[in-house]
């Protein structure tokens, strides 16, 4: 297939793997979506009461295996369904199989039952049911609880996001809806606990089977029968109607609010040399940053730093620093920090900003486990600064927002705090990967909680993975498929992870983040093509821009212009952001959605550019594609899946 002629799917995903293929089940008022294995979206008269239930098995490393489904039956009618099948997996050798059955009525009962067994054995992190409630209208509304020796509670789901488990030995949870139906949630088989999923970006609070206070992984033993069930029930009606659909969303835009914040992307020192070669080109991009990682546990040294210098100075931006310390007593580490200092003065002080974080940080810490030894904090910082003299020291955690609010930093020692994320760590799901967008505004609701009054930055964040901080690596992908934790996932290539990229900077903008870095110039997590050992189909890895190019770039550009947040009828529907700028107000909007929507302008923007699968291929050419507007006949623009969209409206 050549870059002139490739497949829709290719254009939207950057895979040739079709999407999940999603099944309305319905039972009187209650509906849900089969995805073929599990339940999405559950929904009572309209009004979503349970964003989704999952059998799961998770290896060693926190991938979810993904199984293969037999004797899959599906029955509805008069007001009930059923579903059954077959299902299992294979991990190094290791299987387990199980049986499925689910049965919705339409006096609001769904039952789902899961029952397995290995032949073999299975080392596992977690085996069984996962239940996921949405945050939206939930997010510090009551609960009642009911624990395993049957003492019944009344609690709340947090609100600001919790770095533990806010619910413990749970047998029973019951809440009330934004519209007022009454939910249950019985979990029998096992015991259960919840997280706050908001903290890996997820826009659910999880429930899940097994505590984390037991080991893991664990062992499934031959003989062994698993046999868990999950029951919700929901009564009552809702006090609203259902928002209708196939109207036109409307947009409207706030007052200006603060600035469009610096744009940069991450650079690992083994994609060094690729920037440096189409250095011309990404030097068009205007990005103001650039992470360069430097991790000796990796085999970084001075030579690889040196690399990295010149490709951020090739490409006209800032280099940051991101420094993995590896020592872990206190004088060891700022003897390091200090020799690497010494290596930056031979480069000519490129760093205005350093952040820094201990080796051991790099992994996780489950809650209740001991942290492994690491130099004290306020120490390493401040032999950070002084190897850095007149460099903004910047302190968190590489990894995920998880670890920071887990383990949060002294701030009085540092400049700045730090985090980043990834999109994919649980499911790895188009819905659910879409979905993280609608709890960002969660987690910079709750960052500056923990920043205390500093400025945070956060990336440099990608759909997927660069480390896993809960296994030995993140996920490779040669099959170029969706799976949670992968590292290079297809969607980066396709017009999907433009959008989601596009989402990713407007809610940390519109929240006040100081500065913004997302996945990287080159290799999987880039904007152009480069020879990479994994597929990347549509792309000879000649330089190729991929969509995500023309937003990083168009965002980049509109750095320090007065910003104004973008609203919708529909929450969540649409998203974007919008900036003043010298010729008028430009906005740009994403359709999150694989299916097509009708929007509604503010007055007055009169010409738009869209990038979307039918411009896929022009804009793998031309760097300026979003430059070149095109008149629009009227306010209301039909956007394609996962279309973006860049508009104007004169002054």
């Amino acid at each position: 297939m050549t870059l002139s002629e490739p497949s829709r799917a290719v254009r939207l995903y950057g895979t040739e793997e079709p999407p999940a293929e999603e099944r309305l089940l319905k039972a009187g008022p209650l509906g849900v979506l089969f995805d073929g294995a599990n339940l999405r979206d559950i929904r009572m008269h309209g009004e979503e009461v349970i964003r989704a239930i999952s059998f799961v098995v998770r290896d060693k490393d926190w991938a979810t295996l993904i199984p293969s489904i037999t004797d899959l039956a599906v029955e509805e009618g008069a007001g009930r369904f059923r579903v059954s099948y077959r299902a299992g997996v294979v991990s190094k050798g290791e299987t387990f199989d199980y049986t499925v059955e689910i049965e919705g009525t339409a006096a609001g009962v769904l039952t789902y039952a899961g029952r397995g067994q290995t032949s073999t054995g299975l080392l596992t992190n977690r085996t069984g049911f996962v239940v996921l409630h949405p945050i939206e209208g939930v997010s510090g509304a009551p609960a009642f609880i009911t624990h395993t020796n049957g003492e019944k509670v009344e609690t709340r789901f947090p609100d600001i996001i919790d770095p533990v488990q806010p619910m413990m030995d749970l047998r029973e949870i019951s809440h009330r809806t934004p519209d007022g139906q009454e939910v249950s949630c019985l979990m029998e088989g096992d015991g259960f606990e919840m997280e706050d999923q908001r903290n890996w970006t997820d826009a659910s609070y999880k429930t899940y089977v097994r505590p984390l206070a037991l080991p893991w992984p664990y062992r499934i033993e031959p003989g062994e029968v698993l046999d868990q069930k999950i029951t919700v029930t929901v009564t009552g009606a809702p006090r609203a109607a259902a928002s209708r659909s196939g109207d036109a969303i409307v947009l409207a835009l706030g007052d200006a609010h603060g600035a469009i914040p610096p744009l940069g992307v991450g650079l690992q020192p083994e994609d060094a040399a690729a920037t440096l070669e189409h250095a011309d080109r990404l030097r068009g991009l205007g990005l103001s940053h650039v992470i360069c990682h430097h991790d000796p546990c990796r085999g970084h040294d001075a030579a690889t730093l040196a690399k990295q210098v010149e490709a951020v100075r090739a490409i006209g931006a800032e280099p940051w620093l991101e420094a993995v310390v590896e020592n872990v007593d206190d004088d060891a580490a700022a003897a390091e920090i200090r020799a690497l200092g010494e290596t930056a003065a031979t480069l000519g002080k490129p760093f205005g900003t350093v952040l820094v974080s201990p080796a051991p940080d790099l992994k996780c810490t489950l809650p209740g486990s001991v942290w492994p030894p690491a130099p004290d904090a306020a120490k390493l910082y401040a032999a950070t600064r002084a190897a850095f003299p007149g460099a903004r020291i910047g302190g968190g955690m590489f990894s995920f927002f998880t670890e920071l609010n887990r383990k949060r930093p002294p701030t009085e020692a540092i400049d700045l705090v730090t985090f980043t994320t990834a999109a994919i760590f649980h499911a790895g799901d188009d819905r659910s990967m879409m979905e993280t967008l609608e709890c960002l505004p969660h987690i910079v609701r709750t960052a500056p909680v923990i920043a205390k009054g500093l400025p945070y930055s956060v990336g440099p964040s990608a759909i997927g993975l660069r480390d896993n901080p809960y296994g030995e690596a993140p996920v490779a992908n040669p099959g170029n498929i969706r799976q949670a934790v992968n590292f290079n996932d297809p969607r980066q290539r396709g017009v999907m992870g433009a959008a989601w990229n596009l989402g990713y900077f407007a809610a940390f903008a519109v929240g006040g983040a100081e500065a913004i870095a997302l996945g990287g110039a080159v290799g999987p997590f880039g904007v152009l093509s480069v020879p990479t050992p994994f597929p990347q189909p549509a792309f000879a890895g000649a330089g190729e821009l991929y969509p995500v190019w023309h937003v990083l770039r168009g965002l980049a550009r509109l750095k320090g212009r007065p910003l104004r947040p973008v609203s919708a009828s529909v929450v969540g529907a649409v998203r974007g952001i919008a900036a003043d700028t010298d010729a008028g107000t430009e906005l740009w909007l994403l359709n999150p959605s694989p299916s097509s929507l009708s929007v509604r302008l503010p007055d007055g923007f009169a010409s738009a550019a869209v990038l979307d699968a039918d411009t896929f291929a022009e804009a793998s050419r031309r760097p300026d594609l979003l430059d070149e507007l095109s008149p629009l006949a009227g306010s209301i623009l039909t956007l394609d899946a996962y279309a973006v969209v860049r508009a104007v409206r004169p002054s």
